[in-house]
């Protein structure tokens, strides 16, 4: 596995502005409402939301943010409805993307969504039309530390792991869609250091750009990624190590 998933978490590990950090906390903010509204308020019974929290403790949002957040949800505070929407599309030489989404302003999403394909050369298209081309996965970090790697495949593997992928500082421990919990749970009692645990789109193969074209890729997946409305952006190509 390489792509968006390894791309995403480097660029999570390079520290980030007060500005950027301020628009994690309200995307994961708004992740949380919608969460809580659909599953309850405690992470116990709401493995959703369990999943979320950690995604906030690992991007160090403030234990007092991510409680209003779900108290806000819960209905104990004044907040705004959000919901959910996905576009596929298609970016330069081909690649797919998916674009999810919480707006509570779905026409406003959309326009800002088309803009930015249509302004890097890519296009939207109708629903499913990419979405084919990816499976939801479990995805368990592991921090290597000083552990023996192999050992660590082999662990993980034996719980029921489908694949491990081994980067410069941390592996990825791939499961299947409901089992990353119970799998980071477990490489945890085992005396692993697990450094995030979510469910991510993994697409079933990859494809590579010439230069100029990865160029205009990478400035269409920034310019969605920064917009407010959109949570997560999946996609398709391959991309060099940025450390």
């Amino acid at each position: 596995m390489s792509g968006h998933s390894k791309w995403h978490n480097i660029q999570a590990r390079k520290g980030k502005s007060d500005a950027q950090r301020g628009k994690i906390f309200t995307k994961i903010g708004r992740e949380i409402a919608v969460i809580v509204k659909a599953g309850g308020s405690d992470p116990v019974s709401n493995p959703k939301l369990r999943d979320v929290i950690a995604k906030a403790k690992q991007n160090n949002m403030p234990n007092d943010s991510i409680e209003r957040s779900i108290k806000k949800a819960a209905g104990e505070l004044s907040g705004v409805n959000y919901e959910s929407c996905t576009y596929e599309g298609y970016g330069t030489g081909g690649s797919a993307v998916i674009v999810e989404c919480l707006t509570d302003n779905k026409n406003r999403t959309a326009g800002d969504v088309r803009h930015a394909f249509d302004k890097f050369g890519g296009s939207l298209g109708a629903t499913g039309c990419v979405s084919y081309l990816f499976k939801r996965k479990g995805i368990v970090e592991i921090d290597k530390q000083d552990k023996d790697v192999d050992s660590l495949m082999m662990d993980a593997l034996e719980l029921g792991a489908v694949d491990v992928v081994e980067y410069d500082d941390y592996c990825e421990v791939v499961t299947e869609q409901n089992e990353h919990n119970t799998i980071a749970d477990q490489m945890k009692e085992k005396g692993y250091q697990v450094l995030n645990a979510e469910t991510r789109l993994v697409p079933d193969s990859y494809v590579d750009l010439d230069q100029d074209k990865l160029v205009k890729f990478n400035r269409m997946i920034d310019l969605l990624e920064d917009l407010d409305d959109v949570q997560e952006v999946y996609h398709n190509v391959n991309l060099p190590d940025e450390e």
